[in-house]
């Protein structure tokens, strides 16, 4: 009766707050469900815990570890940053490391709090944006003018979508700005017929918008049992998609262009 009654040892919540840490740092980053619970259980086995569960919320995670019959449950609020595969993937070899047993709790810790996500320059992904939304005009039959015209439009609207979000913004406004302005710009091929096919640069150009990634997640989700997180990020996806869907309606009214064909 006595054992049962014991707080649970300083390790143990040791290990707690790091099992939750990393959850909360593959969720928030753009990690599928399945993979989050996953690799926290591992960690929490790699640092001595006897059982590990770990329950999953759009904005919340809750983490139980049990040891010697001793349970501790703790949970973190998620606030959703950005896809960046470098935090994913750092994490993930930090417990690949616990695993074989070449870091401890103590270095595990100090690994996790010196990930600092990776970011390309801004001026990179912006001509990268703008070029590879050009090429997928080109390949789709445009011409070097349209490829002209899509590079502008994309890039422009990649630099205005990079300032909104630094500032801030809800990503509904930022999505409809986005498109608005790679719209409006991209529709002056169709309006004044520049180029083979101007219509081409009207749909290139906001193919930056495509939430691909958590549409591909939330079937993940789905399929694998996460209903609810499953539901909420394709809920996500489909309101930014809403949101981009405005911004080209707009555009559109504004340049009094009622088709998308010649």
């Amino acid at each position: 009766m006595t054992e049962s009654l014991l707080v649970a040892s300083p390790e143990q919540r040791e290990v707690t707050r790091l099992c939750v840490q990393v959850a909360t740092l593959q969720l928030q980053h753009g990690l599928e469900s399945a993979q989050v619970a996953q690799m926290t259980i591992r960690l929490g086995i790699a640092l001595g815990m006897d059982s590990v569960e770990c329950a999953l919320t759009p904005n919340a995670v809750i983490v139980t570890t049990r040891i010697k019959g001793h349970c501790l449950t703790t949970s973190r609020n998620v606030s959703d940053k950005g896809l960046n595969m470098h935090v994913i993937t750092e994490v993930q070899h930090i417990i690949i490391a616990a695993e074989h047993h070449i870091y401890d709790t103590q270095l595990v810790r100090q690994k996790l709090e010196n990930i600092k996500p990776f970011k390309y320059n801004r001026w990179l992904v912006v001509f990268m944006i703008g070029l590879s939304c050009a090429c997928f005009a080109h390949l789709s039959g445009g011409d070097w003018i349209i490829f002209a015209m899509t590079f502008i439009a994309s890039a422009i609207g990649m630099f205005i979508r990079q300032e909104f979000i630094h500032r801030h913004f809800n990503p509904l406004i930022v999505f409809a700005i986005t498109a608005f302005v790679a719209t409006l710009i991209s529709g002056l091929a169709l309006k004044f017929n520049l180029g083979n096919q101007p219509q081409i640069a009207l749909a290139s150009s906001v193919l930056l918008l495509v939430p691909g990634f958590p549409l591909v997640n939330s079937l993940a989700d789905m399929l694998k049992g996460y209903l609810n997180m499953g539901i909420a990020r394709w809920t996500l996806a489909t309101i930014l998609t809403f949101g981009a869907c405005m911004g080209i309606v707009f555009a559109l009214n504004l340049l009094n262009i009622s088709q998308w064909g010649n």
